[in-house]
C-alpha cells in the first residue's frame, strides 16, 4: 500500500523554491533541502527518486506560474496593442519578481548544467512566442510601422527585459554607486518605471521615423564605392 505522501514533495519544492537561487543546481544538495524542509533524505528519495528529477519539476512549476499569469494578461479584453501593453508590463513585474532564480537559471545553463539547459531548451521561448503572436497580430492589423518581427521582439527585450536583469544584478554586486541606488529603485524597477519604458518602446513601434532619420539612415548603410 502506497505511504501517505502529506503534502512532503511540496515542502520539499517550497524548499527548493527557497534554496535555489543562492545554491544553484550544483550546490542545491539533498541534505540541505531535507534539513531546510525538516524532513528525512529517504522521503527526498521516495519523492523524486533523485536530484535531477527534483529540479526539473522545481524549474517547471516555477515556470509555468509565471507563464499562466502571463498569458492571463495576453488574454484580456481589449485591442491587440493593449493585450500586448499589459502582457509586457506583467513581464516586466514578473521577473522584478523571481529574478533571482531566472537569473541562476541562465547561470546554472552558462555553465553548462544539463537540467538548466534542458529548462530553457524546452521553456526558453514560450514567453517569446506569446509575444511575437501578439506582435504579428498587431502588425496584420496595421497597428505597427514595418519592421521585422524579430527586430521588433530585440527592441521590446532589449526596453522591458534588459533592465529588469541587469540592475539588479549590478546592485547585488555593489558596483552600482549609492546615490545612483534610489534612482533605480524608484523609476527603473517600479511598476511606473516599468509602464513607461513600455510605452516608450509601443510608441517607437507604432510611429514611423522622421523622413529626414530614413534618409540618414540608408546613407549610412549604403555601400560606399
Amino acid at each position: 500500500m502506497p505511504r501517505p505522501s502529506r503534502n512532503i514533495d511540496q515542502v520539499l519544492l517550497q524548499s527548493g523554491r527557497a534554496l535555489y537561487p543562492a545554491h544553484g543546481c550544483a550546490g542545491l544538495s539533498l541534505r540541505l533541502l531535507a534539513e531546510h524542509a525538516q524532513v528525512n533524505v529517504g522521503m527526498f528519495h521516495y519523492h523524486f527518486q533523485s536530484k535531477d528529477n527534483f529540479l526539473r519539476e522545481l524549474l517547471a512549476q516555477m515556470y509555468e506560474e509565471l507563464f499562466q499569469q502571463l498569458q492571463q494578461e495576453a488574454s484580456i479584453a481589449g485591442t491587440t496593442l493593449q493585450r500586448l501593453r499589459q502582457a509586457l508590463c506583467r513581464l516586466g513585474r514578473l521577473i522584478r519578481e523571481h529574478g533571482d532564480w531566472l537569473g541562476r537559471v541562465l547561470a546554472d545553463a552558462s555553465h553548462g548544467e544539463p537540467v538548466a539547459m534542458d529548462f530553457l531548451k524546452a521553456n526558453g521561448v514560450r514567453h517569446v512566442a506569446l509575444l511575437m503572436g501578439l506582435l504579428e497580430q498587431a502588425a496584420h492589423e496595421g497597428s505597427l510601422t514595418p519592421m521585422p518581427t524579430m527586430q521588433r521582439v530585440t527592441f521590446l527585450m532589449g526596453a522591458v527585459v534588459a533592465p529588469m536583469l541587469i540592475a539588479p544584478r549590478a546592485m547585488q554586486l555593489g558596483i552600482v554607486p549609492p546615490f545612483l541606488a534610489a534612482g533605480i529603485q524608484n523609476d527603473v524597477l517600479s511598476d511606473t518605471g516599468i509602464a513607461q519604458r513600455v510605452d516608450h518602446a509601443l510608441w517607437a513601434l507604432t510611429h514611423r521615423p522622421p523622413p529626414d532619420n530614413l534618409q540618414a539612415s540608408s546613407a549610412k548603410d549604403a555601400p560606399h564605392g
